[in-house]
């Protein structure tokens, strides 16, 4: 295989796959894979751009405090990093990448911003409790939340998914959420933001990950209930469900195989860096979607429309 990166253009270019529809596309990344879930950012190749540097802030979130799950590594740092740059703190909840967190922690001080990291796992109810606790104590307050964190994996039939990974997927993806949400809810106030992780594969059904495809339906039905409860008090509950990003969910979930073609199906022949969806996590936290609730954002390359 011969492939010709270019780090400007942030893609390579690669011919003749076999299996897609189109013959010539960008790729982001060559193959390669991850053992464990929710995997490492530091050892991916490319490693992902997570900042745009023309990206200004304007102090859109400014005085704010979000909490984000999964804000180590992946879209949930490019989310740190853009809140951080429009003024918010931020406090990281992460499983279990610790190199990923202190850069990510670093990153943001150097851009002269706060961050907050507490490890844990968001399948404990009392470990979300202790987020919302921790968030408090330190600033005050909670004005934005953002339900990244997530699990998928890869199987070729509904007979090759145990029990086990059905039940741990259901509590990573929807319990977490839900504990967490819970958790916060006592302390937003009017004006408040809640953002939601779906995926694009819930919108189109991909055959190989049934259970992860599932609980990012359970996701958009949770955000629109929780966003009809919510109007009167002017609480906003919005989705985002991305196409393909290369974070480190994936080669921790696909087989290396199907890396490069990953995002090839998408109207613009590619696959995404994180920090083209950060604009979208400012807009769903900022006062610009003042009157937007129950939503879902498509940000997928036109892999699924209308």
């Amino acid at each position: 295989m011969n492939y010709d990166y270019k780090f400007g253009n942030n893609y390579y270019k690669y011919k003749g796959r076999t299996g897609v529809k189109s013959t010539v596309y960008n790729i982001l990344a060559p193959e390669q894979s991850q053992s464990d879930q929710p995997g490492m950012e530091y050892l991916m190749n490319p490693l992902p751009i997570f900042d745009n540097p023309n990206y200004k802030g304007s102090g859109k979130l400014k005085g704010k405090v979000a909490i984000i799950t999964g804000g180590d590594s992946g879209l949930g740092r490019a989310c740190a990093i853009a809140y951080v740059k429009e003024g918010a703190k931020v406090v990281i909840a992460y499983y279990d990448e610790d190199k990923d967190a202190y850069d990510t922690k670093r990153y943001i001080e150097s851009l002269g911003g706060e961050c907050l990291l507490i490890r844990g796992d968001i399948t404990s109810h009392r470990f979300c409790k202790y987020i919302v606790d921790y968030t408090i104590k330190n600033y005050g307050k909670i004005d934005i939340l953002v339900n990244n964190a997530g699990v998928q994996y890869q199987q070729d039939s509904l007979e090759n998914i145990s029990d086990e990974q059905l039940d741990w997927t259901f509590k990573v993806n929807v319990y977490g959420m839900f504990y967490l949400t819970k958790e916060v809810l006592p302390y937003l106030k009017s004006g408040a933001s809640i953002i939601n992780l779906s995926s694009v594969t819930c919108f189109y059904g991909d055959p190989q990950l049934i259970d992860y495809v599932s609980t990012k339906g359970a996701i958009v039905g949770f955000t629109r209930a929780l966003a009809r409860n919510l109007a009167l008090k002017n609480i906003r509950v919005n989705a985002i469900a991305p196409g393909f990003f290369w974070t480190p969910l994936q080669p921790a979930c696909w087989q290396k195989e199907k890396i490069p073609s990953l995002g090839s199906d998408a109207a613009m022949a590619r696959g995404a860096m994180p920090y083209e969806l950060a604009s979208t996590f400012v807009f769903l936290a900022s006062d610009d979607s003042s009157y937007m609730t129950g939503q879902v954002i498509h940000n997928n390359g036109g892999q699924v429309m209308g």
